[in-house]
């Protein structure tokens, strides 16, 4: 009886030492959903016309300002420059000579990113 209840005590030791590291090894979430964030929003039929709306008369392929937004892989990566100048955090305000964009706007491009910036 001695014996068997070592082997038990034992296996319960290996149990929860498997299931301590098996736990500690899971993948964190590399982007945070923002709450607000209801529908995943659609690059093509949401964020491209808000950007081509607002951003492209200056922004285009060849122009002199150093970002061009003519397309996902360009706005995905510029897009914290983006947000910072819709939203005049560390960037001039943009559109340049403003007024801001609608609030409800900016948040079309936040959750876009939030959820991972999608090309849909």
């Amino acid at each position: 009886m001695k014996k068997f209840n070592q082997i038990a005590t034992l296996l319960i030791l290996v149990g929860g030492a498997i299931s301590f590291f098996s736990c500690s090894k899971e993948k964190v979430p590399t982007t945070i959903m923002d709450p607000s964030c209801i529908d995943t929003v659609s690059f093509n039929a949401t964020v491209l016309p808000i950007i081509q709306q607002n951003c492209i008369s200056c922004h285009n392929v060849g122009n002199s300002t150093g970002y061009t937004f003519s397309n996902h892989t360009n706005i995905s990566n510029q897009s914290s420059a983006i947000l910072g100048a819709m939203q005049e955090q560390g960037f001039l305000l943009m559109p340049q000579g403003g007024p801001m964009l609608p609030d409800s706007t900016i948040q079309f491009i936040k959750c876009w990113v939030s959820q991972g910036k999608l090309n849909n």
